[in-house]
């Protein structure tokens, strides 16, 4: 089998442990960089081409897509999906899933346990915006924010309505949401593959005073055991979004477990060295098992 897999860095962690787990598993796997991709679109015969040339013929793709090139990853997704090739996650479910005000929107609608969350956009409805999530304190995140970065806890009235006249003055697109303080600080990643939690690991912020638990920001993660509860909702949250490959962040509440967060391009340093699970081989396999459903499908 022949693996394309999409990411700026040869170097990266993730890129790295997916060529060696489909090579162990005796798989061909090239590294592309996404932005040097460039695209002949026509019905007769959609193409990409690549650093000059026409870009070989591959069996499956399996996108690492960053949050600041999705739209022409998405587009690159997109021209692979019309030349017939089993892409791992496809281009609909990775904007979905990019657009964190449309994810929760896609899981509320399915019942999904999730925080107060409000989005606005004139200055003049801030005061019952507040209102709405229950007061301060509260968060509020960039809806194009990742890894931390763009969340902000604000602790009374007054900052509150400071930042978000700050942001949507800036026309930022920004939401606010409740701030769920018996967490602790902490949240659960869930990996899931092919409708499967592979594997889960307790993320901890480091400081007293630091609500994010992201380990890029100095988070603590230790293996935990999930419940059988936390397991359904991982799973059905990526379903939703149309996810095989998916990070679901889980938090603890005294009203029971929320999501938080749905991640299309979850790292898997964190996950494979906390838990000792080779996830980078469970993606395989499920991209084995696609490839298959994908030539039996086109034959018939």
């Amino acid at each position: 089998m022949k693996i394309a897999i999409l990411s700026r860095k040869h170097s990266l962690y993730s890129t790295q442990r997916l060529v060696e787990a489909a090579q162990t598993r005796d798989h061909h796997a090239d590294i592309i960089d996404t932005m040097r991709c460039y695209m002949n679109i026509t019905s007769a015969q959609p193409t990409i081409h690549y650093k000059g040339n026409e870009l070989d013929p591959y069996d499956a793709v399996i996108p690492r897509i960053g949050a600041s090139v999705t739209f022409y990853g998405a587009a690159v997704i997109r021209q692979l999906e019309m030349m017939g090739v089993f892409c791992v996650n496809d281009s609909v479910a990775i904007t979905r899933a990019r657009d964190k005000l449309r994810s929760l929107q896609l899981l509320s609608k399915k019942g999904i346990g999730l925080p107060v969350t409000g989005f606005a956009h004139s200055l003049d409805e801030i005061k019952d915006l507040i209102a709405m999530v229950g007061g301060p304190p509260l968060v509020i995140k960039f809806l194009e924010g990742t890894q931390g970065i763009g969340v902000i806890l604000v602790e009374t009235s007054k900052a509150a309505r400071s930042v978000l006249e700050a942001f949507l003055g800036l026309k930022v697109n920004i939401m606010v949401q409740e701030y769920i303080k018996e967490a602790g600080g902490a949240d659960i990643r869930c990996f899931v593959v092919g409708g499967k939690v592979v594997a889960a690991m307790k993320r901890q912020a480091k400081l007293p005073e630091e609500f994010r638990s992201n380990l890029h920001r100095g988070g603590i993660a230790t293996p935990i055991d999930i419940t059988d509860e936390e397991r359904n909702m991982a799973i059905r949250s990526a379903n939703i979004i149309g996810l095989n490959v998916a990070g679901i962040d889980i938090i603890r509440s005294n009203r029971g477990p929320m999501i938080m967060e749905v991640n299309a391009s979850p790292g898997l340093e964190g996950i494979e060295k906390t838990t000792g699970v080779d996830v980078a081989s469970e993606i395989i396999k499920f991209t084995e098992s696609g490839v298959s459903r994908n030539h039996k499908e086109r034959k018939e």
